[in-house]
């Protein structure tokens, strides 16, 4: 059956506007970005064959290349820009610091804000936070991507952000792909590294966090430093 043929409240659109996105599922939610079918195919069913995909269903789509989804019949690179235009802005709204998390005192705060998002890469992903005196979080930077199990982060590449923005501090945060978040003897020798240039450049580096899938480890918290 293609979705105008539906009762108005079970419509994607319509339903949304009568009770709100929440209630839509995961197809629902996908056909109202696809906004048309294919063929005699509905928007919902061409949105099943997308969350086919993967067994990983929807989260597939935080690591889906365009060409992955453009090759679906129905699809086309247009309809793929769309789908993971929506899917980084969803990631962007789950890490943006809001006014109640601004402060980068809390291991809990800034778990929160990054676990998300980085709990699911494929590659090991090293990112800086940099926080003012206040300790009041500035942004957030990439400064190195690893393979599978490696990532490769230089001091010089890890601070150009820092002294760029003249942060006070920083902490670092980077995931772990296999899920285990425990720091590995690599993980321990390059935050010693770290913390030693910090202390060079006059920047105090405040924690690192190892994300996991669902947990973490921060530094400060074990007393690795």
């Amino acid at each position: 059956m293609i979705i105008k043929e539906l009762p108005d409240n079970e419509k994607p659109r319509e339903k949304m506007l009568l009770y709100g996105c929440g209630t839509l599922s995961n197809s629902e939610l996908l056909a109202i970005i696809l906004r048309t079918g294919h063929k005699g195919k509905s928007a919902i069913r061409l949105a099943d064959d997308i969350l086919g995909l993967s067994s990983d269903g929807i989260v597939h789509l935080a690591e889906c290349q365009i060409g992955e989804l453009a090759d679906i019949k129905g699809i086309g690179t247009a309809k793929a820009c769309q789908i993971l235009a929506a899917a980084e802005l969803g990631k962007r709204i789950s890490t943006a610091p809001r006014c109640d998390r601004l402060n980068g005192g809390s291991v809990a705060n800034i778990v929160d804000i990054f676990m998300e998002e980085m709990r699911y890469y494929k590659k090991e992903f090293f990112n800086v936070l940099l926080l003012n005196a206040k300790n009041e979080i500035l942004a957030s930077e990439n400064v190195a991507i690893g393979d599978l199990s490696t990532s490769i982060v230089h001091p010089r590449e890890a601070f150009i952000p820092a002294v760029r923005r003249s942060a006070a501090s920083v902490i670092f945060i980077h995931n772990h792909p296999s899920g285990n978040p425990a720091p590995s003897r690599e993980d321990i020798n390059i935050t010693e590294r770290l913390a030693e240039a910090g202390k060079i450049l006059g920047i105090r580096v405040l924690d690192h966090i190892i994300i996991g899938d669902g947990v973490y480890v921060s530094f400060r918290e074990q007393g690795l430093f």
